[in-house]
């Protein structure tokens, strides 16, 4: 099965239409697939709804989706950074559904393994909580959430193999992995292509299993927030 293809574009080709869930990796500026985010801005799709940790800022990551308003819905963990978001959010645009950061990966890693619901104790006795199932166990109130099954997953990382075995470098290694298990199509983006065997079974992060589509390309390193010390 082919895996790779020339660019981001190709990679997609045939997988969007308007109306779609997409669930992507990223933290903050770091692990965002940035290349993919580019080509569906180009391709026009609208009306989608994206699950990821966050939104980029209002150049960058799902940011400029926002500013070309394809993005109907986010399931997200932090919005501070961008200010369109805010805006959107605020006047009603956009909706928006709140996950604290460890539910919202639980939720995507219980998808990729068809897991379709767990409980948890975070959110208990606040807006999270609001609608969800309760349940005690041992003397404990637990909510339930559901997994996530996303009809696309877009994620980036550091290496990969031509079966799509990939290595994440570093912080980059937060949402991408499970991202990339909770989507029916999943398509990744990095920095190099090695051959299939020279990469160490025990570094690899995620198996090839998961993985559909394959490009590589170059890559913007932004800081999100820099402080330096006065003398």
């Amino acid at each position: 099965m082919k895996k790779i293809y020339p660019n981001a574009a190709a990679a997609l080709d045939g997988l969007l239409h308007d109306g779609m869930f997409i669930a992507a990796g990223g933290f903050g500026l770091c692990g965002i697939p940035e290349l993919l985010l580019g080509a569906i801005k180009d391709a026009g799709t609208k009306d989608l709804t994206f699950a990821s940790n966050n939104a980029g800022v209002d150049d960058f990551g799902i940011g400029i989706l926002l500013q070309t308003r394809q993005v109907k819905k986010m399931i997200s963990s932090y919005v501070g950074e961008n200010a369109e978001f805010m805006r959107q959010y605020l006047s009603g645009e956009l909706e928006l559904e709140f996950n604290p950061q460890g539910t919202l990966a639980e939720r995507m890693r219980a998808g990729g393994c068809g897991i379709p619901g767990f409980y948890t104790k975070t959110g208990v006795g606040t807006v999270i909580a609001d609608g969800k199932e309760h349940k005690d166990f041992n003397g404990e109130t637990y909510i339930m959430e559901e997994g996530i099954f996303a009809d696309l997953a877009i994620v980036k990382a550091w290496k990969a193999d031509e079966t799509g075995n990939l290595v994440f470098r570093k912080t980059a290694r937060n949402f991408n992995p499970p991202a990339a298990m909770c989507g029916k199509t999943c398509v990744v983006e990095v920095e190099e292509i090695v051959p299939t065997g020279s990469l160490d079974p025990d570094t690899i992060h995620l198996p090839g299993i998961y993985v559909h589509r394959l490009i590589q390309g170059e890559h913007e390193k932004r800081i999100e927030q820099r402080t330096v010390r006065t003398a």
